[in-house]
C-alpha cells in the first residue's frame, strides 16, 4: 500500500491500518527507500507527482483520496490499463452541501446588503425573498451536486440541474446535453459549479456561458478553478450582468496575493474549504474499496477514463 503526496499521510495510516491490519502502508517520498515497487498493491493519491505512479507495475487499482480525479488524470504518464477510483466521504458530502446552502441563502436572502446597513448603522428591512420564487441552477449532478440539489429543494428553492445525460432525481429539474444547457442557464438566478474538470469542461464558465445567465445573476464556483476563465469572470461583474461570485477553487492556488479577486467588491474569496476530505471518515469507504477488490468484485465509483470522471 502506497499513499502518495498527501499532507496528512500520519492519518490516512492510521485509519487504514485500523480497518486493514494486514497491510503495510508506505508513504511517498518519504518511505521511498524502504519500498519495493513490485510489492505496492495499490496506490492511494490527491494530486501525486507526475511519473510516480507508473513507477508501481503491480498495483491493482488507484484509489483517489479526494472527490475529484483531475489531479491523478492529469499525469501525462498515467497507467490507463489501472483501474482508477474516486472518494465517495460522507464528511466531504455534507461540508459542500453545508456551503453551498449557506451561500445561496446568504445571497438569495440579500445578506451583503445587511452587511452594508450594519457598517453605516443604518436600520433598513427589506422585502423577504421567497424561496420558491428563486431558480437555483447546479452545473454537474454527481453525488455532490444531487446533495446539494436535494437539500436546496427541501428548503423550497426550484431547483434544476445541468448534466451530460439526463437524470431523474426528486425535486430537481433534469437540463441535459447541449441542447439543454441554454434553457437552463437562463433560468439560473443562482449558478453552482460542481462539474468535474475534464478537456470538456475546462475554461466552461466564459463570456458565452455567463451571458447567457438572468441579468443580476450570482455565481458561486466550488469544482476547479480550471472551470473558469478569470478575465470572463471579471467582465461579467464589471459590466453588472452578474451581481456576485462566490469562488472557493482557483487556476492558480494558493491565489496570488496581487489577483484581482482578491479586492473585487462583488467577490467572495474561501481558500478551497468548501468541502475537505476527511481521514477519520474515508479510510472506511476507501477501505472497503480495497476489500472489494481483493474479492474479485468491481469497485465503488471506479472512473471511466476515457471521460475523465
Amino acid at each position: 500500500m502506497f499513499i502518495s503526496n498527501e499532507d496528512r499521510v500520519d492519518a490516512w495510516c492510521e485509519y487504514l491500518q485500523a480497518e486493514l491490519q494486514d497491510l503495510n502502508f508506505y508513504a511517498w517520498p518519504q518511505d521511498a527507500d524502504a519500498i519495493d515497487p513490485l510489492d505496492i498493491d495499490y496506490v492511494l493519491a490527491w494530486k501525486p507527482p507526475p511519473g510516480v505512479i507508473k513507477r508501481f507495475p503491480n498495483i491493482k487499482a488507484i484509489l483517489s483520496l479526494g472527490a475529484g480525479i483531475d489531479g491523478i488524470t492529469c499525469d501525462p504518464e498515467l497507467p490507463t490499463n489501472k483501474p482508477v477510483a474516486r472518494l465517495v466521504d460522507t464528511s466531504l458530502t455534507q461540508g459542500m452541501t453545508h456551503y453551498i446552502v449557506y451561500w445561496t441563502i446568504h445571497h438569495h436572502r440579500d445578506m451583503d446588503k445587511y452587511r452594508a446597513f450594519e457598517a453605516s448603522k443604518t436600520w433598513t428591512q427589506l422585502p423577504q425573498a421567497i424561496a420558491s420564487n428563486r431558480k437555483v441552477g447546479i452545473l454537474g449532478l454527481g453525488e455532490l451536486g444531487t446533495a446539494a440539489g436535494r437539500a436546496l429543494s427541501s428548503l423550497h428553492f426550484e431547483v434544476a440541474g445541468w448534466s451530460r445525460s439526463e437524470k431523474k432525481i426528486d425535486g430537481i429539474t433534469s437540463y441535459f446535453g447541449d441542447d439543454g444547457l441554454s434553457d437552463f442557464l437562463a433560468r439560473s438566478e443562482i449558478l453552482i459549479c460542481l462539474l468535474p474538470l475534464t478537456d470538456a469542461t475546462a475554461g466552461i464558465i466564459n463570456s458565452k456561458l455567463l451571458n447567457q445567465l438572468p441579468k443580476n445573476a450570482v455565481f458561486i464556483n466550488c469544482a476547479r478553478g480550471g472551470h473558469v476563465v478569470d478575465d470572463d469572470l471579471l467582465a461579467a461583474l464589471d459590466q453588472e450582468h452578474l451581481s456576485k461570485a462566490v469562488l472557493d477553487v482557483f487556476n492558480t492556488e494558493p491565489l496570488p496575493s496581487d489577483h484581482p479577486y482578491w479586492d473585487h467588491p462583488k467577490i467572495t474569496v474561501t481558500p478551497h474549504i468548501a468541502a475537505l476530505t476527511a481521514p477519520h471518515s474515508g479510510a472506511g469507504y476507501v477501505a472497503e474499496n480495497i476489500r472489494r477488490i481483493e474479492r474479485g468484485e468491481v469497485p465503488m465509483n471506479l472512473i471511466d477514463l476515457a471521460n475523465g470522471y
